[in-house]
C-alpha cells in the first residue's frame, strides 16, 4: 500500500509539474512585432530579412522579387517614401503610397484601412518599415496583407512609422 501511495503522489507531482512549466513556455503576444519579424503562418513563402535598418538588404530582397516575378511573397523590410498616392476608396479602403530603393525600384504599398489604421502625417522621405505580401507586377510590385488578418487565416502584416505601429 505505501508503494502504490507513493506512486499516485509522485504522479500527481508529475502532472502538477506539467500543467505548470507547460504554462510558462507559452509566448504571451507583443503588442509589436519584431523590426526583423518573420513570419511563418501564410500560405505565402515565408522570407527570413535582415533588420529593417539593412536597407541594402531590402533592396535585394525587393530586387530578387521583381527579376524571379514572385507573387504570394511575405517580406519585410524599411524603405523610404517617395510618393503619396490618393487613397483608394473603391471597396475595401486603402491607404497607398510608393516606397524607393536606392536602386530605383518602387513598389506600391497598398494599407487597408477598414482594418488597420491609416498612418497619420506620412511624408515623402519619411522611413516606413513594412511586412506584407509581396505580389509581382511590370511597376515594380505591390506589398499589401500590411495589417491583422481578422480570420486568423493569414499571416498578419504590419506598417511602422516613426515609432508607431500600424497593423
Amino acid at each position: 500500500m505505501d508503494i502504490l501511495k507513493k506512486s499516485l503522489i509522485a504522479a500527481a507531482i508529475g502532472f502538477i509539474a506539467i500543467g505548470v512549466f507547460g504554462t510558462l513556455d507559452r509566448a504571451t503576444p507583443t503588442a509589436s512585432p519584431p523590426p526583423a519579424a518573420t513570419v511563418a503562418r501564410t500560405h505565402a513563402p515565408t522570407v527570413t530579412t535582415p533588420p529593417p535598418a539593412a536597407a541594402d538588404a531590402t533592396d535585394a530582397l525587393l530586387a530578387q522579387a521583381f527579376q524571379q516575378r514572385l507573387s504570394n511573397y511575405q517580406i519585410t523590410g524599411s524603405l523610404p517614401v517617395s510618393r503619396l498616392l490618393p487613397d483608394d476608396n473603391n471597396g475595401s479602403r486603402h491607404q497607398k503610397f510608393i516606397l524607393q530603393t536606392s536602386t530605383g525600384q518602387t513598389v506600391l504599398i497598398a494599407h487597408n484601412i477598414d482594418l488597420a489604421p491609416r498612418i497619420a502625417n506620412l511624408q515623402v522621405g519619411d522611413t516606413v518599415e513594412f511586412c506584407g505580401e509581396y505580389e509581382w507586377n511590370e511597376k515594380g510590385g505591390v506589398i499589401h496583407w500590411t495589417h491583422h488578418d481578422p480570420a486568423g487565416r493569414h499571416a498578419h502584416g504590419w506598417l511602422r512609422h516613426k515609432g508607431s505601429l500600424y497593423q
